[in-house]
């Protein structure tokens, strides 16, 4: 009786240590999805929130990289990605080659979105050749940016100007 209970046991123990370990192999695979995931949400609002800590600073076309009292569209993304860890290009459409391009129904906050300018309108060999202008995607149809009198702002990409101009788009957030 005593090894018939030690064999049932020593059965239970093993069968126990058996699932427990195809567990534990199962749950790192699961896991390291969620926190990639979570891991792109956590840095995509740090910049976002790092962005909004500079709404209606002036636009400045040409400003500095890394000047903080005025910005210009390529210098406003770089500086906040830059402060998150993401180095980018500075001009527009040198930030568009950087990172991987999506579609815009793939857009998630945290992405680059790129437009056409009156200027940048006329050229239509490539799609890089029209980019006149960048923002940060920031979920809803929003982008955050910078440009003209209102300086950084939010507008409406979903529709009207933003959306007839928009070109692109790339995830630089791995």
């Amino acid at each position: 009786m005593k090894k018939q209970l030690g064999k049932k046991l020593i059965i239970a123990s093993l069968s126990a240590a058996i699932a427990l370990s195809g567990g534990l192999t199962a749950l790192p695979q699961q896991s390291h999805a969620a926190v990639s995931s979570s891991a792109f949400k956590a840095k995509a609002d740090k910049i976002i929130t790092l962005g909004n800590k500079y709404l209606g600073r002036p636009y400045k076309f040409g400003a500095k990289t890394g000047n903080t009292s005025s910005f210009d569209c390529s210098s406003f993304v770089q500086y906040v990605y830059q402060q998150n860890g993401i180095k980018l290009a500075r001009g527009a459409r040198d930030q568009s080659k950087n990172g991987v391009k999506i579609k815009r129904s793939e857009l998630q906050p945290g992405d680059l979105v790129f437009f056409s300018t009156t200027k940048t309108m006329k050229y239509s060999a490539s799609s890089v050749n029209r980019i006149g202008h960048v923002g940060i995607y920031a979920g809803n149809n929003k982008v955050l940016h910078t440009f003209g009198k209102g300086g950084v702002t939010y507008s409406n990409m979903g529709s009207g100007w933003w959306d007839n101009h928009y070109v692109t788009a790339v995830r630089v957030i791995k």
